[in-house]
């Protein structure tokens, strides 16, 4: 097989999975008793706010962060891996369709394709069991000798997504010539503006301006509506 050169970089949640990874893993974390019950109230408090438009998509991914952070301390790594071999397989179709046929498209002009989530990365990897791109990066919590996590987090790919791509691309001696990047925040944006074709996905509020800004192309899917504004 011809050796792949070219790459591509997607955003997961609100880019190719039309949900939240970390959310239906708190979720079901909540229900299996994993997490305390109460985790579960907090969960739908954060999302009723964020739909009654108290604070912004991205205030709301942080706080999704921030409590599953504070809840998995004492878990076994085994229980969330079984928690998303749960979650994943009753999910997995719910994908927006410019991203399933630019995925397609890439996948068959041989691109290396690579997703970045801040979702953690028992599910993330899990996903890309159906997803099948060339490698998924999710946040990633300290693991004890024993397979317990103690709460705190070593890896951040919101934090650091446009590092993590160059890297990656340079590992594997991928060019940057006709590359693609697809998100749909401001957290995106920094793997964006090292692509030759960035594409803000439903764009938050601060990502839109700033692919205004830089004149990057915007694409909007609505139902079953695809369409770019210019």
């Amino acid at each position: 097989m011809k050796k792949k050169e070219k790459f591509a970089i997607f955003d997961i949640d609100g880019t190719i999975f039309r949900k939240n990874l970390a959310f239906e893993l708190i979720d079901e974390l909540a229900w299996m008793k994993i997490f305390n019950v109460r985790v579960r109230n907090e969960l739908v408090s954060l999302y009723s706010s964020w739909l009654n438009h108290e604070g912004s998509y991205e205030e709301y991914r942080k706080a999704l962060v921030k409590l599953y952070a504070e809840n998995l301390k004492g878990c076994r790594q085994e229980q969330i891996i079984q928690a998303s071999k749960k979650v994943v397989p009753f999910y997995k179709d719910r994908t927006y369709i410019f991203a399933d046929q630019l995925i397609t498209k890439l996948k068959k002009e041989n691109y290396n394709i690579i997703a970045i989530s801040g979702s953690p990365s028992e599910i993330v990897e899990e996903y890309n069991r159906y997803l099948k791109l060339d490698a998924v990066f999710g946040s990633v919590y300290e693991v004890t000798e024993q397979g317990i996590y103690t709460g705190r987090a070593v890896f951040e790919p919101t934090i650091h997504k446009g590092h993590a791509a160059k890297q990656y691309a340079l590992e594997k001696g991928l060019t940057f010539k006709d590359s693609y990047g697809i998100g749909d925040t401001e957290s995106d944006a920094k793997f964006l503006e090292i692509v030759e074709n960035p594409i803000a996905f439903n764009p938050n509020l601060n990502l839109k301006k700033i692919a205004e800004k830089k004149g990057w192309k915007i694409v909007i899917e609505k139902k079953d509506v695809i369409y770019e504004i210019k």
